[in-house]
């Protein structure tokens, strides 16, 4: 790890902890979220063989120029992603919070998946 801040390596220590009990397969895979500090991510990941098979993110083109309160935001990326992963018939995943807190941004994002259909 190196130089890395004590709040990295808990969130490391977090996500290390949880990811030895969530594993994505064909039937139910993994929706990983991730988030920076001006953006959040979202993957729905098929660990069986290592693909993903959904992404949406701040960066896309339908949301590059959404303004609002980032858990605003983060509640339409959830949204798009759970629109993405019904279009390719994925109804049930996992939420692989990546050793954030269940709160705010990934609060608002999961929320949003759920809206749009998704089953956690």
């Amino acid at each position: 790890m190196g130089n890395t801040s004590p709040r990295l390596k808990a969130r490391l220590k977090r996500k290390k902890r949880i990811r030895k009990n969530i594993f994505g397969n064909q039937d139910r895979p993994r929706l990983s979220v991730f988030r920076s500090s001006k953006h959040i991510y979202a993957q729905v990941i098929d660990d069986t063989c290592g693909s993903t098979l959904v992404s949406a993110s701040t960066l896309d083109k339908e949301l590059k120029e959404t303004e609002g309160k980032k858990a605003e935001i983060a509640k339409a990326v959830g949204n798009l992603i759970g629109k993405r992963a019904l279009d390719k018939g994925i109804e049930k995943v996992v939420l692989d919070r990546n050793g954030f807190l269940y709160h705010g941004r990934i609060k608002a994002l999961s929320d949003g998946a759920r809206e749009a259909g998704l089953n956690f």
